[in-house]
């Protein structure tokens, strides 16, 4: 069974916070033997929609976005590894100094922010994680090639922010939304919110000079 969800949280941000679903994908991530996909773009929504439709021991949800997402080019790697629930999306321009580790909507926003970084001289590795609980089934060595020891993590999901502790541990840092949202446009809400790119610049880079230091 395939259930799709195309309120993307803070997306909808005329509509107010009635359409803003802040606390409900992690809600749905915590369902037992609920499989639960945020693609980032048109291909990894394909790998989702296959995924879903072979799966025959349980529900999918499909959390898709109304808004227009830039296409990532990929290598045959990361193509095949996209199923596996997450994957290096961009490596570090240099020394890796910070994971930014993102979902759907906001894997935009940490690959901007990874070019911002590198102009500052930090070097940052996006990884993008459509699926947690297909990311979690992956080997331990597969997991620790995503999200390296030594290297500190910054989650970026427009919504609630203490699921993702499990990933950044408290080493790391987490760019949420612990509140119910606001009415104005997308960008404004964004930007109200801090999910911006100068934002998450911001805290990547308290985080990287932090671990340097």
């Amino acid at each position: 069974m395939v259930f799709v969800f195309t309120h993307d949280s803070i997306g909808l941000g005329e509509d107010g916070p009635t359409h803003q679903p802040i606390e409900h994908v992690a809600a749905l991530r915590l369902i037992p033997n609920n499989s639960v996909w945020r693609p980032c773009d048109a291909v990894e929504t394909m790998i989702a929609w296959l995924a879903a439709i072979e799966r025959r021991d349980g529900p999918t949800c499909l959390i898709l976005s109304r808004q227009n997402l830039p296409h990532v080019d990929r290598e045959a790697q990361q193509l095949s590894d996209i199923r596996r629930g997450g994957y290096l999306l961009a490596e570090a321009d240099g020394a890796a100094a910070v994971t930014l580790l993102a979902t759907g909507s906001e894997v935009a926003l940490a690959m901007s922010a990874r070019a911002a970084l590198a102009a500052h001289g930090v070097g940052a590795r996006v990884v993008s994680m459509p699926s947690c609980s297909d990311f979690d089934a992956q080997d331990a060595a597969y997991r620790a090639r995503v999200l390296p020891r030594g290297i500190p993590v910054l989650a970026i999901e427009a919504g609630v922010s203490r699921f993702w502790r499990v990933y950044t541990g408290f080493d790391g840092d987490v760019i949420g939304i612990d509140r119910f949202g606001e009415s104005a446009p997308a960008a404004q809400v964004a930007e109200a919110l801090g999910l911006t790119v100068a934002a998450v610049t911001e805290r990547a880079l308290a985080l990287a000079l932090g671990a340097r230091s």
